[in-house]
């Protein structure tokens, strides 16, 4: 579903943030990318929906180029990609209702979105995606009264409105307590199980990633240094995709 061509990307300031990447991710995998701060996780994933730009190579979503994608052709690739951020990226004042309705905007007229005017299916997908993230009780509350897990569930369900056939997720769990973050990655988890969406996941902690991963992605200084299934991924391996012995911190899922 997803192909990685000798995709490389070079910052201004000289930086290689990727070098010469070749991967091919399937449909309805659970993917799991680790590696050090600055090893590349964020290039990779962002480089998919072209909220950042490659220097060389190809990324092709389904048979089509997204890189090589203008116009009307990107915007409908990217209105399959579901995005989560770190920080959630919701509009704080606008209740939880309008900020997954967001998720539709890429199917309708700048000016309907603006004044507001959802359809009645519309409004049905946004209330079942929150009802997935068990959050409908919600769905009129400001944004800004939820709580961090909460308010990452709000991002989850904009990308089920969207209709996403893909979600990345960039860190979704870094700025949550132990419990709130099992319930955001259970949610992830069951998603890709129930709807085969493929799912992108950038995680620091080793124990999560082998907890949801079906594969695990390593990288290190740009490139890949590890591609392969969950049960592969030993001590021995982290090591060598961290660049030295792993530290019980970032074992166990608890900030040194």
């Amino acid at each position: 579903m997803i192909e990685f061509a000798n995709v490389s990307k070079t910052y201004p300031n000289g930086v290689k943030g990727l070098n010469n990447i070749n991967l091919t991710i399937e449909k309805g995998e659970f993917v799991v990318i680790v590696g050090l701060s600055g090893a590349g996780k964020s290039t990779l994933l962002r480089s998919i929906n072209r909220l950042i730009e490659i220097s060389s190579g190809n990324i092709i979503i389904n048979g089509k180029s997204i890189t090589e994608a203008k116009g009307a052709q990107l915007r409908r690739l990217r209105r399959d990609i579901g995005m989560i951020f770190q920080s959630f990226n919701l509009v704080k004042r606008s209740s939880v209702l309008r900020n997954v309705l967001s998720g539709r905007v890429g199917y309708h007229s700048t000016w309907r979105t603006i004044l507001g005017l959802f359809p009645k299916e519309d409004m049905n997908l946004a209330f079942d995606a929150l009802h997935r993230v068990n959050i409908l009780e919600k769905a009129y509350s400001r944004a800004t009264e939820l709580s961090g897990g909460q308010q990452q569930r709000v991002s989850i369900a904009r990308a089920l409105a969207q209709e996403a056939k893909i979600i990345l997720a960039d860190e979704p769990v870094a700025s949550l307590d132990p419990l709130t973050t099992k319930q955001v990655m259970d949610d992830l988890k069951r998603i890709n199980q129930e709807l085969g969406i493929t799912t992108i996941v950038n995680l620091h902690f080793i124990d999560l990633a082998r907890e949801y991963a079906t594969r695990i992605i390593g990288l290190r200084a740009g490139e890949v240094v590890f591609d392969g299934p969950v049960e592969k991924a030993t001590d021995e391996v982290f090591s060598e995709i961290y660049g030295r012995p792993i530290k019980k911190e970032e074992l166990l899922g608890v900030e040194a």
